[in-house]
């Protein structure tokens, strides 16, 4: 199949994704097009949103649907790396045997990831950024594909570890999860209050999924595409000279490097499950929020002038 017949075949089966989805999820369209994205693209994404939004079960939807494996690992203040990893143990031959950890599966749900603290936290840099992991000096393959989603409450900070920007800059996409619509909260009421349990078909399997991370990476990009993508994540940098003064005033630390190569990918992934076989500039436009959101620092001036990242975004855009 050529790359064109290719994007045109994923056009659908991407609506029939999203179909099988919403079997399940109500509402929350533009949260699981940005993990479709995420996930197309072969990066990963951070959820945050309060308690009760279904961010587990929208994961677990996904992978179903997906095909894929899915484990969930609940982040607690006493979680170890072995834990995530797993660990070697004695067998009864006295020779060392490594059991797996819930790491090794296709999707990973980081439930609170930031009640953990940093060093187990780290134990998850490797997996996400090297798709594999070393445990007692032996490196251990991950199967692909591999993509980490990790949740975050943003009330509760009595007992978390903020995320460290090493960390974060790994996730392609942060991702904003808001209250569902008076209709969307009825719609989910009468759902969940049923016996009736729809079942969510698989569509795809992993090679497909694998297959379309590769097709993304050969579709062709513009040059005027980069340089914009380029030059918005410069702007974010205030000690860059195209910073507007809004950017000087306002922010600490900009994106690095890793901002403008998920803005050409996570830019593909959006045009070609649109049926476009190249990216413009509004397909930059459209996935530059989730990706330069928690790649910006502000400083105090901004937090009491009450400027959000999205703003300060929306305004160089």
């Amino acid at each position: 199949m050529s790359d064109v017949a290719a994007i045109d075949h994923l056009v659908v089966r991407h609506k029939e994704l999203k179909k099988e989805i919403s079997k399940v999820i109500i509402g929350q369209d533009h949260v699981i097009d940005q993990i479709l994205i995420s996930i197309f693209s072969g990066g990963h994404a951070l959820l945050i949103g309060v308690p009760g939004l279904a961010k587990t079960l929208m994961v677990n939807t996904i992978a179903q649907a997906l095909g894929l494996k899915f484990k969930r690992i609940q982040f607690t203040p006493d979680l170890m790396p072995s834990d995530i990893l797993g660990s070697e143990i004695l067998d009864e031959s006295r020779q060392f045997k490594f059991i797996q950890g819930p790491v090794f599966s296709n999707i990973i749900l980081a439930d609170e990831i930031n009640r953990t603290p940093p060093k187990t936290q780290a134990a998850l840099l490797e997996a996400m950024q090297e798709r594999s992991v070393t445990v007692a000096g032996h490196r251990y393959e991950l199967e692909n594909p591999y993509f980490v989603l990790a949740t975050q409450n943003p009330i509760e900070q009595e007992g978390t570890y903020p995320l460290p920007e090493a960390q974060l800059d790994r996730f392609m996409f942060a991702i904003n999860l808001e209250y569902p619509s008076y209709q969307e909260e009825i719609d989910v009421v009468k759902a969940t209050t049923s016996d009736h349990k729809p079942k969510v078909i698989p569509l795809f399997s992993a090679q497909e999924i694998v297959d379309l991370q590769q097709l993304v990476r050969r579709i062709p990009v513009a040059d005027n595409v980069i340089e914009y993508a380029v030059q918005l994540v410069g702007k974010t940098r205030p000690k860059s000279d195209k910073a507007p003064e809004i950017i000087k005033e306002y922010i600490d630390w900009g994106a690095g490097p890793r901002a403008s190569q998920n803005l050409i990918l996570a830019a593909k992934t959006h045009a070609a499950t649109r049926g476009k076989y190249s990216p413009d500039i509004e397909d930059v436009k459209a996935v530059a929020p989730g990706i330069l959101r928690h790649r910006i620092i502000k400083n105090y001036k901004a937090e009491a002038e009450g400027h959000t990242e999205d703003s300060l975004i929306a305004k160089i855009m």
